[in-house]
């Protein structure tokens, strides 16, 4: 999508860019010369980032971090900054979620997707944001977003709650950092399959995720590449002047409307659905 050599000498980090759409991003970075840091707390998702971007012709680093630890966040900083450079470029990708109905949730189960998502969102930007206005240099920070932060999420309080926090503190960051040329945005995606969803997640969608496309105006599911595309231009310098702005990239899912609404399942009996057909499935595998 952009010229070749967009981001060359520049450093990107990604959280949780060993997996899923997080590579997918690493990649086209990647692919447009940056050097690329997995930041990712298991070992085996920095092998499968770092083997991604060097596949791609780019420099990978992978450095270990849990973005609820703002002083581990901040090592992982220093780690890049000593390898590869400054870091002119923060992708907050690390995420964690899993279905469960409301009046069911922990509030363990609650502070292991806030503490995540919202919090370490939080810890990442500061801490760029922080190094970046000490060397008086720009840069660009975006963050990852859900489609269910507006209209509801059954079976996803605790992350649409986190991501609809994430939404209000771009913009707040946006207008903070402008001054000093660093710009804040969001991307959010639709349904762009991937081979890294978790069980539970998958267990919501028997006919798999590519079938989802019937539910799409665009007749089609995304495809990673092209969240790469939107991920690198937001970054860009092609996209200076852009910031505080939710970019959705969803085949318009989002504004679909039907002339008669699907029928209303309550979540407790999706919940209960999902789970028979899970263990189904784990019975037919003989685990």
């Amino acid at each position: 999508m952009l010229p070749p050599g967009t981001f060359a000498g520049e450093v990107v980090l990604i959280t949780g860019g060993g997996t899923g759409l997080g590579k997918a991003m690493a990649v086209e970075f990647a692919r447009l010369g940056a050097s690329v840091v997995i930041a990712s707390r298991r070992p085996e998702h920095h092998v499968q980032g770092v083997e991604a971007v060097r596949a791609a012709g780019g420099k990978a680093l992978a450095v270990a971090v849990d973005v609820r630890q703002p002083e581990l966040v901040a090592a992982a900083f220093d780690e890049a900054e000593r390898t590869l450079g400054p870091v002119g470029v923060l992708v907050n990708n690390a995420a964690g979620n899993f279905p469960v109905a409301a009046e069911s949730l922990s509030p363990n189960g609650w502070r292991a997707v806030t503490d995540i998502v919202l919090d370490g969102t939080f810890f990442c930007s500061q801490e760029f944001a922080r190094r970046r206005v000490a060397a008086q240099r720009p840069g660009a920070i975006l963050n990852i977003s859900v489609a269910y932060t507006h209209g509801g999420a059954p079976g996803h309080a605790h992350s649409a709650a986190a991501k609809a926090g994430v939404l209000s503190l771009t913009e707040t960051l946006a207008v903070e950092w402008a001054p000093d040329g660093i710009r804040v945005n969001a991307l959010t995606p639709g349904l762009f399959p991937h081979g890294d969803h978790s069980a539970d997640m998958r267990s919501q969608r028997p006919e798999g995720y590519d079938a989802e496309w019937k539910r799409i105006p665009a007749l089609r599911v995304g495809r990673t590449h092209e969240l790469g595309w939107a991920a690198t231009y937001l970054c860009s310098p092609y996209a200076v002047y852009l910031t505080g702005h939710n970019f959705i990239l969803d085949g318009a899912e989002r504004l679909r409307r039907s002339m008669r609404m699907p029928e209303f399942v309550p979540i407790r009996e999706q919940m209960a659905a999902a789970s028979a057909r899970r263990n189904s499935l784990e019975q037919a595998n003989g685990t």
